[in-house]
């Protein structure tokens, strides 16, 4: 059982809202595919998506952890396999 999250060819996907510019980062788990992420980096030179990207890898270590949709959008989609 995958607990609820989308699972395609053996890989996982999130949906995100990215929040940039706060104040403190926040990661708040709205079901088991779906996240709202606060970083404190701004959207410009990819800050925001790389920042996205090491929390994701921090829950999910030893994965593959990738952006599919979404790279200058704050709703995202992450293939995690």
């Amino acid at each position: 059982m995958n607990g609820g999250r989308i699972t395609l060819q053996g890989k996982m996907y999130l949906k995100l809202k990215v929040l940039v510019d706060a104040k403190e980062e926040k990661v708040e788990k709205i079901s088991n595919d779906s996240w709202h992420i606060w970083v404190t980096f701004p959207a410009e030179n990819n800050l925001a998506n790389n920042r996205v990207l090491e929390i994701i890898r921090n829950e999910y270590r030893n994965r593959s952890v990738r952006i599919v949709s979404g790279h200058h959008s704050p709703s995202k989609i992450i293939s995690i396999g």
